[in-house]
């Protein structure tokens, strides 16, 4: 099936912002969406490198930011 990638990393990066914590010095979120999705999150900068055995990445200060402004965007009354 096709779908626009670009939107679906953005859907993802705002739900992201659900599931994050900030663990001094870094903002952390769970990981359980898709790996390819994350993969391309991680190449656009907003996390860090998504492999491994861990069940969450760490979010950059980009990526917090970004998934902030995203999820008001789509998800504020």
């Amino acid at each position: 099936m096709e779908y626009d990638k670009d939107k679906v990393d953005e859907m993802t990066l705002a739900l992201l912002y659900l599931v994050m914590w900030n663990e001094q010095p870094m903002t952390r979120a769970w990981k359980g969406f898709d790996w390819d999705t994350l993969d391309r999150l991680y190449q656009k900068g907003f996390i860090h490198d998504p492999k491994g055995k861990a069940k969450s990445i760490a979010v950059s200060p980009e990526g917090r930011i970004k998934a902030e402004e995203l999820f008001l965007k789509h998800f504020e009354k």
